[in-house]
């Protein structure tokens, strides 16, 4: 059975609708994530600004997150997306555990990319008098920065995953393979689904891809 110009019209509201979920899950999620990879790498035993108590105490709470099935957290902190958002369906109330989901994720991305960053860099910089927020910005970060962009990408496709899960509470394309698809037996808007994400998570990757051979100078 081919789509009707009305299925098509529902699929392209479903894709807007996930472009938005992940966009806005992913800016929110690399503002607080890329901080707090920062903050785990320079505080970790071998970081310039080691706290072992305090690396250990949020790498526990981050690591909390991420082992969570995203399906649980969505159910889970309803009650936080309601005070959040004043729903818990929707495309908006999706953003919420989306957000939670993408933060640790970036942060231990981050802070891995931190981390092969050569060492003599490093000391270098400590030996000529820099500051520790100097060796942050000027050598850390400019020496991270394609394997953050490429883990970055990493974390915006598996946000694409996560939001055709949150399909479950409606919004994205995750709502018409679930409505229409499973409950319907429309396996018509199923196949159109994973296509669609299919082409989606390609392009991002590619994209993502294209970025770290332009800002990588090795």
């Amino acid at each position: 059975m081919l789509l009707t110009p009305e299925m098509i019209d529902m699929m392209l509201d479903s894709f807007i609708e996930t472009l938005i979920m992940v966009g806005i899950a992913g800016v929110i999620g690399g503002a607080i994530g890329i901080p707090l990879g920062i903050l785990l790498h320079v505080t970790s035993p071998q970081g310039i600004l080691s706290a072992k108590v305090f690396n250990r105490t949020i790498g526990v709470l981050v690591n909390a997150v991420r082992s969570t099935p995203f399906i649980i957290l969505l159910v889970a902190i309803q009650p936080l997306t309601r005070l959040i958002v004043g729903t818990s369906i929707g495309t908006s109330a999706a953003l919420v555990p989306l957000t939670i989901a993408a933060a640790p994720m970036i942060s231990r991305l981050v802070e891995s990319s931190l981390r092969e960053v050569d060492k003599g860099l490093i000391e270098a910089a400590l030996s000529m008098g820099a500051t520790s927020m100097q060796i942050i910005r000027k050598v850390l970060l400019p020496e991270a920065l394609p394997g953050i962009i490429a883990g970055i990408t990493i974390a915006l496709v598996s946000l694409v995953g996560a939001s055709a899960m949150a399909g479950a509470i409606g919004g994205g394309l995750g709502d018409p393979a679930i409505r229409y698809g499973y409950q319907r037996f429309m396996p018509e808007i199923m196949y159109s689904v994973v296509v669609i994400l299919i082409v989606f998570v390609q392009a991002m990757q590619s994209l993502g891809d294209w970025t770290v051979r332009k800002v990588s100078h090795r």
